[in-house]
């Protein structure tokens, strides 16, 4: 499996040599990709009662996108990962357009990580509409897909239309690569008809095992390859240790994962310099 690193994106603090002092460590250390999660805006939980999403107006978050122009020039070999930005929340164009670009400047480094989203706050703030998300998706997957291989695109769909126009410059990987996020079954459905990988959110146990089974005879159905289907997990530092870590990485091993990312964050850590810390200790974890 390939290794990765989340990055602290609710602690690292503002600091832009902090950023470029984490992924620099992260590279050296030997990680493979970086995944940053995304989020435009926080509600302010006390004019939204009932609120149940897990960030608010106190979590911080770096924009995804204008990170990995910066991190581009700073790093060097390491895949830039969504994982993911809420399309549907977005001007799909304006996306391709701006995935395209970070293509171009870390030299084709990005891999797109996608998802619908839950937080309604932030899809009334960007005018779009929070109901149709799901759906409108997979028009947005195929939009970008053609906006990142034609120079010049016509399309019309239910939800979009381009008229004769496109991107310049075309990304170096053509298309990008689009991974989705999400556990419904909609998701599975569409992990295994369109995308290139997935990021499933669960323990790597029996029902783990059944629900790759299903995607992947989605894909089957669909006349693809499972194996061509990348799938991305995560282990999590906080509550745990290095013989829990190694348990988990070999357990999704065995279900086929191909990448494997660590996240330190809500593990009581202070500083930029302990998430360095313990992404050392969790790589020599796995090298042990």
């Amino acid at each position: 499996m390939q290794l990765g690193v989340v990055f602290p994106q609710t602690e690292i603090g503002a600091d832009p040599v902090a950023v470029r002092d984490y992924a620099q460590a992260a590279e050296g250390l030997g990680f493979e990709h970086m995944i940053i999660f995304d989020h435009v805006l926080g509600a302010d939980t006390s004019h939204h009662k009932g609120w149940t999403g897990t960030y608010t107006s106190k979590d911080m978050f770096h924009e995804p996108f204008v990170v990995y122009g910066y991190l581009a020039a700073l790093t060097e070999r390491m895949e830039l990962v969504t994982a993911v930005i809420i399309l549907g929340q977005r001007q799909t164009a304006l996306v391709a357009k701006q995935a395209a670009e970070v293509d171009v400047l870390s030299g084709g480094r990005l891999r797109l990580g996608i998802g619908t989203g839950w937080n309604h706050v932030e899809y009334e703030a960007l005018g779009e509409d929070f109901h149709n998300r799901g759906r409108r998706s997979e028009e947005q997957i195929a939009l970008m897909r053609a906006l990142w291989t034609q120079a010049i695109v016509n399309f019309e769909g239910r939800w979009h239309r381009v008229d004769n126009a496109g991107l310049n410059p075309l990304p170096v990987q053509r298309p990008i690569p689009v991974w989705l996020g999400g556990g419904a079954e909609p998701v599975i459905r569409r992990v295994g008809r369109i995308a290139d990988g997935w990021f499933p959110q669960f323990p790597p146990d029996d029902k783990a095992a059944a629900i790759l089974d299903r995607m992947r005879g989605y894909a089957r159905e669909a006349g693809r390859d499972p194996a061509s289907i990348g799938i991305e997990t995560r282990v999590n530092v906080a509550g745990s240790g290095p013989d829990e870590w190694s348990r988990q990485a070999k357990a999704w091993e065995g279900l086929g994962a191909t990448h494997l990312s660590v996240n330190t964050m809500n593990a009581g850590l202070t500083s930029p310099q302990e998430h360095i810390d313990a992404i050392r200790r969790f790589k020599e974890a796995m090298a042990g």
